[in-house]
């Protein structure tokens, strides 16, 4: 059973398809689930900080049943993408029933789309790195793949990442930087890359003039196939992706800093430069991002075998109830400021 504990996962699609095929109060089913149902289940069920041992870590690892939960949410979230594309062309909803369905598919796109692609993202296979962008679509969030894995694994809590969010700063101010610095950090990125393969900025390995034309050709689909609302409401919903997981990355990184040496160097990263959380919960419902930590340490492993660090900052919550806290700025720096410790309090 402990190899399928992963579907509980599918519970968050669950939920949006329940808002999906509802009306009133019940379009926001999947809004009670994420930021009610599962903080509560995280509080009953508790954390666990054991490790798997190498050898079950090894057995693990080779399992071909995890990479085929991360495939499966692929024609998921497009399934579910259609559904509510569909319902909005032939229903007339209310804008309080219409918010309620963005804010749902929103939860979506972030926990089964950038999440699942953000896994599959550091993976070698191509069709992994494929599936991967292909998820980012509907987020409209493509360039985070080249940001993320070629920028904020190198800089992360360094002032250079714009994905790491400073001592007091609020989650709002973070939506802002963060999303600006990471956009702009892509191209810088890209230009690096494709310096360092001698090829021109219009070449057809410039990766962020792809993203640049495949997301709008998403829309025009959309636009093409449904109409124009459904196109904005498509747009708002990968808006809502983006701040979802831009909250995920305010609460994983918030206050910390690598010591710059006398070289000017930054220190190797190490698990105590992320937050940690080990909610039972929230660790099988993100396909184990919350162990944070131990990803940013080693971004190689597959999320069924990363560790708990006893040594890392420890969320006083599961992620859920993290990004509810993180919405309320004074107590979240009431809770959290204590929490970091002073040698690596980040503010500029």
């Amino acid at each position: 059973m402990k190899n399928l504990k992963y579907l509980f996962a599918y519970t968050v699609p669950i939920s949006v398809f329940i808002s999906l095929i509802s009306n009133g109060i019940w379009t926001y089913s999947a809004v009670f689930y994420a930021f009610l149902i599962l903080p509560m289940l995280d509080l009953i069920f508790g954390e666990t900080k054991d490790n798997l041992s190498d050898e079950d870590a090894s057995y693990m690892k080779k399992k071909w049943i995890f990479d085929v939960m991360l495939y499966l949410n692929i024609p998921i979230v497009f399934g579910l993408l259609y559904i509510v594309f569909s319902r909005l062309l032939v229903n007339n909803y209310t804008l309080f029933e219409i918010i309620g369905l963005a804010i749902s598919v929103g939860i979506l796109l972030a926990t089964n789309g950038i999440n699942v692609a953000h896994e599959l993202g550091h993976r070698r296979p191509y069709y992994e790195r494929f599936m991967s962008k292909l998820l980012y679509v509907p987020c409209l969030y493509m360039h985070f793949y080249i940001e993320h894995n070629f920028g904020h694994h190198l800089h992360v809590a360094t002032p250079n990442d714009g994905a790491t969010a400073k001592y007091n700063q609020s989650v709002y101010s973070f939506w802002f930087t963060s999303t600006t610095k990471q956009y702009i950090d892509a191209w810088k990125r890209q230009i690096k890359l494709l310096k360092t393969k001698n090829t021109s900025f219009f070449s057809l390995k410039n990766d962020m003039l792809w993203y640049h034309l495949i997301q709008p050709l998403y829309l025009l689909c959309v636009l093409y196939f449904f109409s124009v609302q459904v196109m904005i409401f498509a747009v708002v919903v990968g808006i809502i992706s983006f701040l979802f997981l831009e909250s995920i990355n305010y609460i994983e990184h918030y206050g910390l800093r690598r010591k710059k040496m006398a070289s000017g160097r930054y220190e190797r990263v190490q698990p105590y430069h992320s937050w940690n959380s080990n909610f039972n919960i929230g660790r099988i419902t993100l396909y184990e991002l919350t162990r944070h930590s131990d990803h940013h340490y080693k971004s190689s492993k597959k999320y069924q075998v990363l560790n708990n660090h006893n040594q890392c900052p420890t969320l006083p919550l599961g992620y859920p109830a993290s990004i509810l806290l993180s919405l309320v700025p004074p107590l979240w720096f009431w809770v959290m400021n204590p929490r970091v410790p002073d040698n690596m309090k980040f503010n500029s």
